[in-house]
């Protein structure tokens, strides 16, 4: 048929470049007082959640190496009799002091935000917090609560509008060097990748002070972990650098050196392992990170850490 043409042929239908004015806008994760409430919400279910040990409830307003760590916690407490176990306190975080830091995001990019929250008598203890939208359940979870050594965290960038700015970021070399700290004191990736802060050098003294601990009739070996959480939180910071949190997993074997001893597991490892004699024993931990990177590069500081025992696993003796 002469005379027609397809909709693709004529100048109208050819593909338009985007503009600033058509690309999509980023917008907030969520408002100030959204994140707000999110804060109280998750503190009111957190202590119902914690006063009864209740996993299904604890994992409405947790995920990843949080809810692990909790979880961890809970089987700790149950496992012990009920007299030695540590009476719940019902606490909050006062939301009106929390200094919040929420990003902008495009359509389809991963939400979340982190804030400063304090807690206890004068509101002293500084906590890091960062949450993450699950849209499938329609709610927000904390991924990671970490005490802050300084009792602040570095000073955020934030735009006009008082929004932070996420910065895609890989973790992989943090991960490995705070893992090399406990395999090895630093000497590999720890002392190559992380400055000497106090937070490094109290995972360094684990390797040491830990490791030497069962000598001389006993070895105790750290190796990384698999790397069960992936997904890392960064913002960036004031000085043009940024403000990381990540998660990492390390393993520590205990084991005799002596044929004819074994181990004899405490009464908080008891309730992965009971309470017979063991040949050798292998703890996992789950800890969250946060670190501060400079915009010249260089090593990183690691900041604060916050680490819980998640598994315990070891053979019987053969007698």
């Amino acid at each position: 048929m002469t005379g027609c043409s397809t909709d693709s042929d004529t100048p109208a239908a050819k593909k338009q470049t985007p503009t600033s004015s058509t690309a999509p806008q980023p917008t907030p994760a969520l408002s100030t007082a959204q994140a707000r409430d999110v804060i109280a919400h998750y503190s009111e279910i957190n202590n119902k959640a914690n006063a009864g040990y209740d996993k299904a409830l604890v994992a409405t307003i947790e995920t990843g190496p949080q809810l692990a760590q909790t979880l961890s916690t809970y089987k700790q407490e149950q496992g012990l009799p009920q007299a030695d176990r540590t009476a719940y306190e019902p606490w909050a975080y006062d939301t009106n002091t929390a200094q919040l830091y929420i990003p902008k995001f495009t359509e389809g990019q991963k939400h979340w935000f982190a804030a400063t929250v304090y807690a206890g008598i004068s509101k002293k203890y500084a906590r890091y917090l960062v949450f993450a939208e699950n849209l499938g359940q329609h709610r927000w979870e904390l991924t990671a609560a970490i005490d802050l050594d300084n009792g602040q965290a570095p000073p955020i960038a934030l735009d006009a509008d008082g929004n932070a700015t996420a910065v895609p970021t890989s973790a992989d070399a943090l991960r490995n060097a705070v893992a090399d700290n406990f395999a090895t004191g630093g000497t590999g990736d720890g002392k190559k990748n992380l400055a000497d802060t106090p937070a490094s050098r109290r995972q360094r003294e684990v390797h040491e002070k830990v490791g030497t601990r069962l000598e001389p009739r006993g070895k105790t070996t750290f190796k990384a972990g698999e790397n069960t959480y992936p997904d890392s939180y960064a913002l960036k910071t004031a000085d043009g650098g940024s403000l990381i949190v990540f998660a990492h997993q390390h393993t520590q074997t205990d084991a005799p050196v002596e044929a004819g001893l074994a181990i004899q597991p405490d009464k908080l490892e008891r309730a992965w392992l009971g309470d017979k004699p063991l040949s050798s024993l292998t703890y996992t931990f789950t800890c969250n990170d946060i670190a501060q990177t400079t915009a010249s590069g260089g090593p990183a500081s690691l900041l604060s850490y916050t680490c819980a025992r998640t598994d315990a696993q070891g053979p019987a003796q053969h007698v």
